[in-house]
């Protein structure tokens, strides 16, 4: 079977002059999109994880300003462009840790900066489509490069959720398990659930069972007892923002299955765009790492499970260094053992 027929999808959706999304925060219970037609209720949704994964969220960015645009516009023709960086700078700031999101304001402000006079609506929006899809297009050259890597035989873990619904469509860590079981790569596909948000088991899995490929769930304390087994070859993730040396933040969780993965001599491919690196931080130690509301561990599905008076730490990502990372897969080309040198290589290439 063709990988295109595993790509049904679409997280994010321009349609009749509004951005639609998924409500990921529904899933699996419920499939419903939510209608935005003001950059501000962009940023909230953004906030809120309506749509969340790097290259989503940048996506939703580049189409929140079409909105503000036209908003703008419409305000006043004269001066629109001095009003509108209130508006970029909202959505720049909904989310810190994904660098995708940044990226992508900023290439929109470039394009606000070379519109001539007049509406500028219809040149934003063509480059917030190029935008999308340019993101679909490098997922799949993504897929292929990273399936490559994978021998026939044996199994896959991934962790979170780096698949149609966390970008424009097909995925990056689950557009190459995607390719790799079209292609008979792959003998099963393990998910872990990923607390505190379950991405794993309400969006992973959801996916994976509407794509008609096999996906069985663990619990993330689980992961090290899987990796023992000897039956999982690779694990593959996704990512929020990689260092210049190739340190990459992530969900939470994945750097321990690094460390898991390293220590059982298993596979750690990590699959993201080029947009996803920011070259002006040396390491991981400059990322930024986004804590959420401590009611997230505290509670689930909106009932309190923690005893009364407990606390909690509750950061959303971490930083898994290079050196516990077999290949860093983009689709300009893989990254083996990544260091400096190598991403200064990719990006040079």
């Amino acid at each position: 079977m063709s990988e295109h027929a595993h790509d049904r999808i679409r997280a994010v959706v321009w349609n009749d002059d509004a951005l639609e999304l998924l409500d990921q925060r529904l899933l699996p219970a419920v499939e419903r999109r939510l209608r935005l037609g003001t950059a501000a209720g962009v940023a909230q949704a953004i906030r809120d994880m309506v749509v969340r994964g790097a290259p989503a969220i940048g996506i939703a960015a580049a189409y929140g300003v079409v909105l503000a645009a036209r908003a703008r516009f419409a305000e006043a023709p004269a001066g629109w462009r001095a009003r509108i960086g209130a508006d970029l700078d909202l959505l720049a700031a909904a989310r810190p840790t994904a660098v995708n999101l940044s990226w992508a304001v900023a290439r929109m402000r470039a394009t606000i900066e070379r519109a001539p006079e007049g509406d500028p609506c219809p040149r934003l929006l063509a480059e917030a489509n190029a935008i999308l899809a340019e993101d679909i297009a490098a997922n799949r050259r993504m897929g292929a490069l990273g399936a490559a890597l994978i021998e026939a035989g044996g199994s896959v873990l991934t962790h979170c959720n780096a698949g149609s619904l966390a970008t424009g469509g097909f995925g990056t860590a689950l557009g190459v398990i995607r390719t790799a079981h079209a292609a008979g790569r792959i003998d099963a596909v393990y998910a872990g659930e990923t607390r505190p948000w379950l991405q794993g088991a309400r969006l992973t899995a959801w996916e994976l069972v509407r794509d008609g490929i096999p996906v069985t769930l663990l619990a993330d304390g689980a992961a090290a007892y899987l990796l023992c087994q000897g039956r999982v070859r690779w694990v593959i993730v996704g990512a929020d923002r990689i260092a210049a040396n190739g340190d990459t933040a992530n969900k939470i969780g994945t750097y321990g299955l690094a460390v898991l993965a390293r220590q059982h001599g298993v596979g750690f491919m990590v699959v993201a765009p080029v947009s996803t690196i920011d070259m002006s931080l040396a390491d991981g130690a400059g990322i930024p790492i986004e804590e959420r509301p401590a009611a997230e561990v505290l509670d689930l599905a909106g009932a309190r499970v923690a005893a009364a008076g407990a606390g909690a730490w509750n950061p959303a990502f971490d930083v898994t260094p290079a050196a516990l990372i077999d290949a860093i897969v983009t689709e300009r080309g893989v990254v083996h053992a990544p260091d400096a040198a190598g991403m200064a290589a990719l990006l040079a290439g």
